[in-house]
């Protein structure tokens, strides 16, 4: 009983969703074009070159094997030979190559691209997902029981995503594998445990519940029951059916690739289409000091199959224009590869120029957003910081950038950085909004 009611009970309220929450949050423009996020966050840092800045002409030492870029069904625009499906759907997507921010470190860097500010501070900023989470939650007529705020399947680990915002916007992350035959999503479902036999859990607690028949009409028992119902709903109703890929059809599974990076992406296409406003992918594997080119072999076609359905399956269901895409990683590999021993053919990290990849969401597909040089070495064009492409997706979804965040000491934070905070910035990326 504990694991399925109490472990369902701690995403209701013990995390800070649902009954827990009740500060108010700011100001939400009204002109929103966006409802919901998917962030396809490629933990570890994918190279720019082996993926969406291809440089055939900068040679071996810089391309390796993959010097064969393909045209994509927008004229003028090409990517890595490995994601042709990908590049089938470029009318839909918008590529930044000039992504830069010049830290190379994981956590400084992933906590870089996901707040808009530097480490190093006395504050730990929110990340984007938490903000949406502040924002589009709870305190602003989120009614659904699934959270607001989904990572699948596991927390990055690099830093604290809800930063000074505390447990009440920390994403709830799923646990278990979509791939698998079912998915065991912590809290709501448990090995070896069928409905029927939760039933009878819930059965038999009544039946122990004496305090509760005793005491009818306590507003407190009153409280509890209700998110016990919750609880329960999440875990044997409607709700909890969002989890059940089996709903769809083998055909659709198939496009997006039996492997847990399609299946999610499926996952988080169910999870937007239920309401849930950020979404989180969490790829791991891509930081390939070793041997990167065979990680790309493996890795890219699970990406193509993935990302490319994903974007197919939202434009089909009407959903594309109202949730917006985001892939990206903390940062792109070194440019020139490093054959030498012990990294037989990797690529280093490398904040100085990558790539960022958005769709949808009031987002135009079918366009490339600066420049790097031609070994993919320095961004030459239209420079992009963080804190652009964050202050486009905030805007998008109709949050005031300008707007203060709750702070626990009553501090006046900003959701994003002004122009006086010293936070380098390039400007709103108007070019594809």
């Amino acid at each position: 009983m504990r694991f399925g009611f109490l472990g369902a009970t701690s995403v209701l309220l013990g995390d800070g969703f649902g009954l827990g929450a009740g500060v108010a949050a700011g100001p939400v423009k009204a002109a929103a074009k966006a409802k919901a996020v998917i962030q396809l966050w490629m933990s570890g840092g994918p190279s720019h070159l082996d993926t969406f800045d291809p440089k055939p002409e900068a040679g071996y030492d810089y391309c390796g094997p993959l010097d064969k870029p393909i045209a994509t069904n927008v004229e003028g625009i090409r990517v890595c030979e490995l994601l042709p499906l990908l590049a089938k759907q470029a009318d839909k997507y918008s590529i930044i190559r000039s992504m830069t921010h010049g830290v190379n470190a994981h956590e400084t860097a992933s906590y870089m691209v996901q707040s808009g500010r530097p480490a190093g501070g006395r504050e730990v900023f929110p990340s984007v997902g938490a903000v949406v989470s502040l924002f589009k939650g709870y305190e602003a007529g989120y009614r659904g029981l699934i959270p607001p705020y989904i990572v699948l399947t596991e927390l990055q680990g690099r830093f604290s995503e809800a930063g000074f915002l505390g447990a009440r916007c920390k994403p709830f992350a799923t646990g278990g594998d979509p791939a698998q035959s079912r998915f065991l999503v912590e809290g709501v479902a448990a090995p070896g445990i069928s409905e029927e036999r939760q039933r009878n859990r819930r059965e038999l607690l009544h039946n122990l519940n004496t305090l509760g028949h005793a005491l009818e009409g306590d507003a407190r028992l009153a409280a509890l029951a209700q998110c016990e119902q919750e609880a329960y709903d999440l875990i044997l109703g409607d709700a909890g059916k969002v989890f059940e890929l089996s709903q769809e059809k083998d055909e659709l599974r198939d496009r997006y690739g039996r492997n847990t990076f399609g299946q999610s992406c499926l996952m988080a296409r169910r999870l937007v289409e239920r309401g849930v406003p950020y979404v989180t992918i969490n790829s791991k594997g891509w930081d390939t000091h070793k041997q990167n080119f065979p990680t790309m072999r493996r890795k890219l076609p699970e990406l193509d199959k993935g990302m490319a359905t994903l974007l197919e399956d939202l434009a089909e269901r009407g959903l594309l224009e109202s949730t917006l895409l985001w892939w990206s990683g903390e940062f792109g590999r070194t440019p020139k590869i490093q054959w030498e021993e012990p990294w037989n053919g990797g690529r280093n990290h490398y904040g100085q120029a990558f790539c960022a990849v958005v769709a949808g969401g009031g987002f135009k597909g079918g366009h490339v957003v600066g420049a790097t040089d031609a070994r993919g070495e320095e961004v030459k064009d239209r420079p992009v910081y963080p804190c652009d492409l964050l202050g486009s997706l905030y805007e998008l979804l109709g949050i005031d950038t300008g707007a203060n965040l709750p702070h626990p000491q009553g501090l006046a934070v900003r959701v994003l950085p002004g122009p006086g905070e010293g936070v380098k910035m390039g400007g709103r990326l108007t070019e594809i909004v």
